[in-house]
C-alpha cells in the first residue's frame, strides 16, 4: 500500500488504532436466491471499471460500505488520503488530462459526505438530494460534474449512505404530504438522487443505489429520480414499487457516438425502458443535451420516430420527458481540447452562445436566448409530430 505524503498534522492518522492495511474488507455481496450472476461481475462491467487504485479516507475505508467496495477490488492498491476532495495526484495534476478516460477506468475514491443538504429544484425534481457518489466512469464530453474537479473525475463513493438515508427520512417527514400537484409529480415529492453521478454506474460498485431505492419504496410521500446513460440490468432485481423514476437520457446516435463516451448505445437505453417499467420503476426520458449543429432537426426526428416504433404502449402511457439544451463551460472546453478535441467542434460555438450564471453560481455558456427559444420550439414541434404520446414536462 502506498501512503500519500502528508504534513504530519493531527489528522494524519498517526494515532489511529489501525491503518488501512489492517482493515478486513469482508466479502463481496452475492445475488440473492436464484438471480444468477450479477451484471456488475461480468465482462462489460469490468471493461468500464478495472480498478487498480483506490484513494480512501481511512474512516470511509473502515466503514461497512467501504469494506464492501474494497472486497470488490481486492487487488487494488489502497492509498490513504485526508480528504476525497483534495487529492493532488488527481485533482491538481494537469498531466492527467492525457489520461482522462484511463483514470475513470482504473481509479476509485472512497470518502464520507460531510455536509448533507437537500436543495429545492422545481425542474427535474422538487428537491436535489445528497447523492450516493460524485463523478463517473463514463466520459460524456459535456458533463458539468468535472468543472469543479480540475483534471480528473473518477467515481467517489460516499460510504456513509446510512446518514444520507436518515437525512432524507427526516426531510420527507418534515414536509408531510405534497399539498398540490406540479410538473415534477402530481402526488409525490420527487428527489433527484443522481445530480453528480450516474446511479446505474454507481450500482456496479456498491449497494448505495440499492439502499436508496429500497428506502424510497417505504416512503409513500416521496419518489426518487435519476437520469442515466447506462443500462445496468442489476437494477431490475430491486423492488422499487413505483417509487423510483429512471430517466433514460437520449440524443441522436450520431451525437452520442461523438459525445457520450463509454455509455450504453442509445438504442439499448430505449430498448431497456419496458424491462425497467415491468420491474416496478417509473420510466421517463431526458432529451438532452440538444446540440445544435447542421442536420440536428433531421436526426432528432429519426430518434423520435424510432422511439415511437419500438416502445411498447405501456411505456408510452406513463412516459414524460425533459428537454435540456446544451450548456457548456470554458474550463471544460479547454480540458476537452486535451483529450477529445473533436467534441468541441460541435460543443463550442461562440457565434451561437452567450455567458450564463448557473443556479450554483458558476459561469457557463448557453445558446443565445433567441437561438435557444427557436430550438426549444423546434423540439416541441418534432415531438408533437413524431411522438405525440410523449408529454414534455419542461424544456430549457
Amino acid at each position: 500500500m502506498r501512503a500519500q505524503q502528508t504534513g504530519g498534522g493531527p489528522d494524519d492518522g498517526a494515532d489511529a488504532l489501525f491503518g488501512l492495511e489492517d482493515i478486513d474488507p469482508g466479502r463481496a455481496p452475492r445475488p440473492q436466491g436464484n438471480a444468477g450472476p450479477l451484471f456488475r461481475d461480468g465482462p462489460a462491467a469490468r471493461r468500464l471499471l478495472s480498478v487498480g487504485t483506490i484513494f480512501a479516507e481511512p474512516a470511509a475505508a473502515a466503514s461497512p460500505r467501504g469494506r464492501q467496495v474494497l472486497a470488490r477490488y481486492p487487488d487494488a492498491e489502497v492509498v490513504p488520503v485526508d480528504s476525497h476532495w483534495r487529492i493532488p495526484d488527481l485533482h491538481g495534476n494537469e498531466q492527467n488530462v492525457d489520461r482522462w478516460v484511463r483514470i475513470k477506468t482504473e481509479t476509485l475514491v472512497l470518502g464520507e459526505k460531510k455536509t448533507l443538504t437537500t436543495r429545492p429544484n422545481g425542474r427535474s425534481a422538487d428537491w436535489i438530494a445528497p447523492g450516493p457518489a460524485n463523478g463517473c466512469a463514463m466520459a460524456c464530453a459535456y458533463c458539468y460534474v468535472p468543472r469543479r474537479k480540475g483534471y480528473a473525475n473518477p467515481v467517489t463513493v460516499f460510504t456513509n449512505i446510512e446518514r444520507t438515508i436518515a437525512h432524507l427520512s427526516r426531510h420527507i417527514a418534515r414536509l408531510g404530504p405534497k399539498p398540490e400537484a406540479n410538473q415534477c409529480d402530481p402526488l409525490a415529492w420527487v428527489y433527484d438522487i443522481g445530480e453528480n453521478s450516474d446511479c446505474c454506474v454507481d450500482a456496479l460498485i456498491s449497494d448505495n443505489v440499492a439502499d436508496l431505492v429500497h428506502a424510497f419504496a417505504r416512503w409513500p410521500a416521496a419518489k426518487a429520480s435519476f437520469a442515466t446513460k447506462f443500462v445496468n440490468p442489476d437494477l431490475l432485481l430491486l423492488e422499487p414499487r413505483g417509487r423510483t423514476r429512471v430517466r433514460f437520457s437520449l440524443m441522436p446516435p450520431s451525437d452520442s457516438r461523438l459525445l457520450d463516451i463509454r455509455t450504453s448505445p442509445v438504442e439499448s437505453r430505449i430498448a431497456a425502458a419496458g424491462d425497467f417499467l415491468d420491474a416496478g420503476y417509473e420510466v421517463h426520458f431526458n432529451l438532452s443535451p440538444v446540440v445544435l449543429r447542421p442536420g440536428w432537426e433531421r436526426d432528432w426526428s429519426l430518434l423520435l420516430r424510432h422511439m415511437d416504433d419500438v416502445l411498447p404502449a405501456r411505456v408510452k402511457d406513463q412516459a414524460a420527458a425533459e428537454v435540456i439544451m446544451l450548456t457548456h463551460n470554458k474550463d471544460l472546453h479547454e480540458l476537452n481540447l486535451g483529450w477529445h478535441p473533436r467534441a468541441e467542434d460541435v460543443l463550442w460555438q461562440p457565434r451561437l452562445q452567450e455567458p450564463k450564471r448557473s443556479q450554483n453560481g458558476s459561469w457557463n455558456v448557453r445558446y443565445r436566448s433567441d437561438v435557444k427559444a427557436g430550438a426549444v420550439a423546434a423540439v416541441r414541434e418534432l415531438v408533437a409530430a413524431h411522438a405525440p404520446w410523449l408529454r414534455i414536462r419542461y424544456a430549457f
